[in-house]
């Protein structure tokens, strides 16, 4: 189309994947490297010479070198579609789906292994928290530096400097070193920056859900008056709410495919029905750390009912949100919690365990909501490891997602209502005789 500004064609991206071979260890110490070298060379040594002699008859057959063996993981594969100029496009989908990947490649941070981008328009990304920043140089430094990253001249960034200062609302800490800042503070001056310096193309990765709740409306409130003032907004989220009320079109991807493309209705209704459905539970590999130095490790993660591992649960019985953790290091006080969010993306609720200090090992938490509580419909949970009050260890979204159906015989009962939760709650009945007469004139 004439009006395209975004133009993505059959885009694909593959990455090479490694696995252990049977036997091998979590990691290598400076040792384990050097004794490999040290027998990759013998064993080269020795087949240069087995080549020079002739084979014995009693010789036994030497052993053969087999490297790591791999496999291609294409984190996007042929996805086409167009954003026309002004447009507000959501882009949704599971963890995994290849939501990121797409936003680094319309960003030209990571380079496709096919297909064609065409972008018309300069382009500013927020896509992680701190991204441009230098930790060494103060908040004013950093407005700069990211300005001159996003490619605007050092005048365009002095007619915003003040407007950039007082919505990310920074001022007290403007001259310290940014390494000091707060997630919170980080987030707040990046979007800030990356919204004001007024590109064509803004590309918005969930890195709001770290402010509160305050800066998120905000910056919903920005991106939307970007969008009316004529330009581009790509938006990833798991808050279908805010997707909703921001978007009018969507993008579903699904395992790297773009499953779905059109009005954000018809789009989240089709995603809540292909996410609804859970194996009951999820395990990851070994190489799942936190990002925190590998402090602690999310193991698995399973829905209960009646003791049976199961993503579909009824109504009337209670159900058990049941998690494996390993602690990695000694003199840890660690913390748990897990966040439910219903299908819309609206937050339930929240809750978790009393900072505990633990000993090495692994550790098994379990969250029991009780019978006729959760309305019938589909969740999602969020997992959360805690070893600082400031700082989130392992923080996986949608980390695995259940059912909950109305039980067979009780249809009676109050019928399909709105909300989060539908207990079944006490009601009591007293009379209270005959009412007064009304005295007439």
């Amino acid at each position: 189309m004439s009006d395209s500004v975004i133009q993505v064609e059959n885009l694909g991206k593959r990455y090479r994947i490694r696995h252990q071979q049977q036997g091998g260890v979590r990691y290598k110490a400076l040792r384990d490297v050097m004794a490999d070298t040290t027998k990759s060379v013998g064993k080269r040594l020795w087949s240069l010479t087995s080549v020079l002699r002739p084979p014995s008859s009693g010789s036994a057959p030497s052993s053969v070198f087999r490297p790591p063996s791999s496999e291609d993981f294409w984190a996007l594969k042929d996805v086409s579609f167009s954003v026309r100029q002004g447009e507000t496009l959501g882009i949704i989908g599971r963890n995994g789906a290849g939501k990121s990947t797409l936003l680094k490649i319309l960003s030209r941070i990571t380079e496709p292994t096919e297909g064609r981008v065409r972008i018309k328009g300069r382009v500013a990304s927020l896509l992680e928290v701190g991204t441009g920043f230098h930790p060494e140089l103060t908040g004013r430094e950093n407005i700069f530096l990211n300005g001159a990253i996003l490619g605007m001249h050092q005048v365009e960034i002095k007619q915003k400097f003040d407007e950039i200062v007082a919505f990310a609302e920074v001022e007290k800490f403007l001259d310290t070193p940014v390494k000091h800042y707060s997630s919170g503070m980080y987030v707040r001056l990046a979007f800030a920056v990356a919204a004001h310096l007024e590109p064509e193309i803004l590309v918005v990765d969930e890195v709001l859900a770290v402010g509160d709740a305050s800066f998120q409306k905000k910056c919903l409130g920005k991106m939307g008056e970007v969008a009316r003032g004529g330009r581009t907004v790509l938006f990833v989220s798991h808050n279908l709410t805010v997707i909703a009320s921001l978007c009018e079109r969507s993008l579903l991807l699904q395992n790297g495919l773009n499953i779905k493309d059109g009005p954000t209705p018809e789009i989240l209704a089709t995603y809540v029905q292909t996410a609804g459905a859970s194996p009951g539970e999820v395990r990851w590999e070994a190489a799942n750390r936190s990002a925190n130095h590998g402090r602690l490790r999310l193991i698995a993660a399973r829905i209960l009912c009646e003791g049976k591992v199961t993503g579909d649960v009824e109504i009337d019985k209670p159900t058990v949100v049941q998690y494996d953790f390993e602690v990695l290091q000694s003199g840890l006080n660690v913390s748990t919690s897990i966040h439910l969010f219903d299908k819309q993306g609206v937050w339930v609720l929240c809750g978790g365990t009393v900072s505990k200090a633990l000993t090495p090992g692994v550790y098994q938490h379990s969250c029991i909501f009780p019978a006729d509580f959760l309305n019938d419909g589909g969740y999602s949970v969020s997992i959360i490891l805690i070893t600082e009050v400031t700082r989130l260890d392992v923080h996986l979204r949608d980390a695995i997602g259940f059912v909950v159906h109305e039980t067979k015989g009780r249809e009676e009962y109050l019928g399909v209502v709105g909300g989060c939760v539908r207990p079944r709650l006490e009601w009591q009945e007293r009379p209270l005789g005959h009412a007064p007469k009304l005295c007439t004139l």
